[in-house]
């Protein structure tokens, strides 16, 4: 799984190899043992600090107060 973000407007790709899609395929999900969560969780750490870099000013500032994500189509 590789995240590509447009600095020019924030938005982020989500890219999955052909091998992470046919577990997604297979399982109707994504498994990650104890130390792939843990692998995950850092990196994604790392990253959600650089994408908010590529925000523009009010979006950093901007709040959320919901653990569910929201695509351009539920807003």
């Amino acid at each position: 799984m590789k995240f590509e973000q447009n600095k020019n407007n924030g938005e982020c790709d989500i890219i999955f190899s052909k091998e992470e899609i046919d577990i997604i395929n297979k399982n109707g999900k994504i498994i990650l043992t104890a130390e792939g969560l843990r692998d995950f969780g850092n990196n994604l750490v790392k990253v959600v600090a650089e994408w908010n870099l590529n925000f523009n000013e009010e979006l950093q500032k901007k709040q959320s107060f919901s653990n569910e994500v929201k695509s351009k189509n539920d807003v």
